[in-house]
C-alpha cells in the first residue's frame, strides 16, 4: 500500500480508535446509534433516504462479518452488497433493521470482550487494508455518522 495512503488511514482510523478500549467503542456505537435512530424517526420516506440507510446497514453488517473472524468465523473476501437490504425494503423496515444491526454491533463488541480478543488484532478491509478491531469499530461509527448527513 502507498505509504501516504497508509499514513492517512492511520491518522483517520487507527489513531482515534486507540483512544478507546472495547467497552468505550461499544458505548460510542450505542450512543451514536440512539442519536441516529431518533433522527430517522422524524425523517420522511424517500428513495434517497432508503438508499442511504440501506448502504449504512449493509456496510455495518459487512463489517460485523469481518469482526466475527477473531471469534472463529471464516474470513470471506467479499463486498458489502450481499449484506445490504433489498431495494424494495420499506422505510419502516429499514429503520428497524438499522436499530437491530447497531444492537448486533454492540453485542459483537461484548462477544469480543468476553473472548478476550486482543483489540489490536488485524483484519483486512477491502479498501483500507489492515485495520485493527478498534479501527473497524471506529470505521463502523464514522461511516454511519458521515453517511447519515446525506439523509434529508
Amino acid at each position: 500500500m502507498n505509504p501516504i495512503r497508509q499514513f492517512a488511514i492511520t491518522m483517520i482510523m487507527e489513531r482515534p480508535a486507540r483512544k478507546l478500549d472495547l467497552a468505550g467503542h461499544a458505548s460510542q456505537l450505542q450512543q451514536s446509534g440512539e442519536v441516529l435512530s431518533k433522527r430517522l424517526g422524524s425523517m420522511m420516506d424517500s428513495d434517497r433516504n432508503r438508499q442511504v440507510l440501506s448502504h449504512i446497514i449493509g456496510i455495518e453488517r459487512w463489517s460485523q462479518s469481518r469482526l466475527r473472524v477473531p471469534l472463529g468465523s471464516e474470513f470471506v473476501n467479499d463486498e458489502y452488497d450481499r449484506y445490504r437490504p433489498k431495494r424494495d425494503t420499506s422505510w419502516s423496515d429499514l429503520k428497524t433493521q438499522f436499530h437491530t444491526t447497531r444492537a448486533a454491533s454492540v453485542d459483537l463488541v461484548g462477544a469480543l470482550q468476553a473472548a478476550d480478543v486482543d483489540p489490536a488484532t488485524i483484519i483486512k478491509h477491502n479498501n483500507y487494508g489492515p485495520l485493527t478491531i478498534r479501527g473497524w469499530l471506529h470505521y463502523i461509527n464514522m461511516h454511519a455518522n458521515l453517511e447519515s448527513k446525506r439523509l434529508k
